[in-house]
């Protein structure tokens, strides 16, 4: 198995991990947003056999008032354990990654599989290869043997980006017409929006007054 796939795979893990505790979170939430409105129908229930007709008017006010308020903090903290879960997954990516670059073979095995996914997906004409200026010395010598390797007959110029990174490989079209972008901060951007879609379909998929709480 090739080093970019056991990197996939890690990235499935992680949000097969994140599902469970999504998961966890709403069956905990359910339970206490069923507590919650058992007792406030039995406080309504009292109500009305202690109140006339205005009083159980007032009595049911205040019971959707406390109903909704609890419903408030319960999405509230949904989203609180959405954000939560998505930081801790990717603070997991960060520190694999790392790993991966400080293992200089797998590491560079990794950006030929990278680069050669950009050569094939990439539309014909002449590349640009783009990584860290450190990553660039490491990649000099072995580079057009690389190239042959993973793009034959196409030209692929090595280049330095010179932004903050962690590591990884961005490859344009000469003319940026398009480009494929497999840096570390462009993967884990990619993968915040998949986990943080993962996590509001398993937290809110039984609670849709609590996302219309939310987002209306």
């Amino acid at each position: 198995m090739d080093t970019d796939a056991q990197v996939s795979q890690l990235e499935q893990a992680l949000l097969q991990q994140a599902e469970t505790l999504a998961r966890e979170h709403l069956q905990n939430a359910e339970s206490a947003r069923a507590r919650i409105l058992a007792e406030s129908a039995e406080k309504l229930k009292l109500a009305e056999a202690r109140e006339v007709l205005s009083a159980k008017v007032e009595a049911e006010r205040l019971v959707r008032q406390q109903t909704q308020a609890a419903e408030t903090r319960l999405a509230a903290e949904l989203d609180r354990l959405r954000w939560a879960l998505t930081e801790a997954t990717l603070a997991e990516v960060k520190t694999a990654f790392r790993r991966l670059v400080q293992d200089e073979p797998r590491y560079l095995k990794t950006l030929e599989a990278w680069l050669a996914t950009a050569a094939h997906a990439l539309p014909p004409g002449d590349l640009v290869a783009e990584v860290r200026p450190e990553d660039e010395q490491r990649l000099a010598r072995q580079w057009p043997d690389m190239v042959a390797r993973v793009a034959p007959g196409r030209s692929v110029a090595l280049a330095a980006h010179g932004l903050p990174s962690e590591g990884g490989i961005r490859v344009r079209l000469a003319d940026n017409r398009a480009r494929l972008d497999q840096t570390f901060e462009a993967r884990q951007a990619r993968l915040a929006d998949e986990l943080a879609r993962v996590a509001m379909e398993r937290l809110f998929a039984s609670a849709p007054d609590l996302g219309t709480l939310v987002h209306g």
